[in-house]
């Protein structure tokens, strides 16, 4: 027996309203979730050695995530954008383009020309024997005059030498991209739509028209990268390459 409620002496439990006619009032729908959006999951029971209070994780449904667009930054074939194969920090300066075929000069031409000046040396104290030849017979005594055969086979090799350096640094250049001068200077050779190494017969082809082209009118194709766009010398252009900082 309730005695809080004097409308209710028996302690029964309220009834819900009636309606008219003793009918029971309808119930309102639950709301259902949007179409398209995912039902919220059941709370997951506490997995042993999980710390307490520590939020589960849900997969994501499928045909839920979209996937994030690329930035314009970070898209490949753009010369000289950040996020490049090969050229994230520009094209390289004409200063350093220089330097770093100055020290690849050095570098290669160090043996060589070592021999160059020991066969000059041999040359200069060598006396021409022309007691074989007659007092008109100046060919004779031009031929004995010339160098010696030892100042001569110093020379051949000199150039051996000069010409197989020049080939590792053709080959270094194709596969790496950098020579020594280049490495010591921070800069690299690559392709200009890809970035990628230009291989042997690239690396090649460039150097022929550095000497053919380049050198041409006063060496204008060496001097093009102080005004250029991408700082390219003629055969960077025929050639499809780009000198970038490394």
């Amino acid at each position: 027996m309730s005695f809080g409620d004097p409308n209710n002496p028996y302690g029964q439990p309220p009834q819900a309203p009636q309606g008219p006619y003793g009918q029971q009032p309808p119930v309102p729908p639950q709301a259902q979730p949007g179409y398209g959006y995912p039902q919220q999951a059941p709370p997951q029971p506490q997995q042993p050695g999980q710390p307490y209070g520590y939020p589960q994780q849900q997969a994501q449904p499928a045909g839920y995530a979209y996937p994030q667009q690329p930035g314009p930054y970070g898209q490949p074939g753009m010369p000289g954008m950040p996020g490049m194969p090969g050229m994230p920090y520009g094209y390289a300066s004409w200063g350093a383009r220089l330097g770093a075929r100055l020290l690849d000069g050095l570098i290669v031409m160090v043996v060589p020309g070592i021999l160059y000046i020991i066969a000059i040396i041999v040359t200069a104290n060598t006396t021409p024997d022309t007691s074989s030849c007659g007092q008109y017979d100046y060919s004779c005594v031009r031929d004995a005059a010339g160098p010696p055969a030892f100042a001569i086979l110093l020379m051949v090799l000199a150039g051996l030498v000069a010409l197989a350096g020049f080939m590792v640094l053709i080959s270094r250049e194709g596969s790496t991209g950098q020579t020594p001068g280049k490495k010591a200077l921070n800069i690299r050779v690559v392709r200009e739509g890809t970035g990628a190494p230009l291989g042997f017969g690239t690396a090649f082809g460039r150097q022929l028209c550095h000497s053919f082209l380049d050198s041409a009118l006063c060496s204008l194709g060496f001097l093009w990268p102080l005004w250029d766009e991408k700082s390219q010398t003629f055969a960077d252009k025929i050639c499809g390459t780009v000198v970038v900082k490394a």
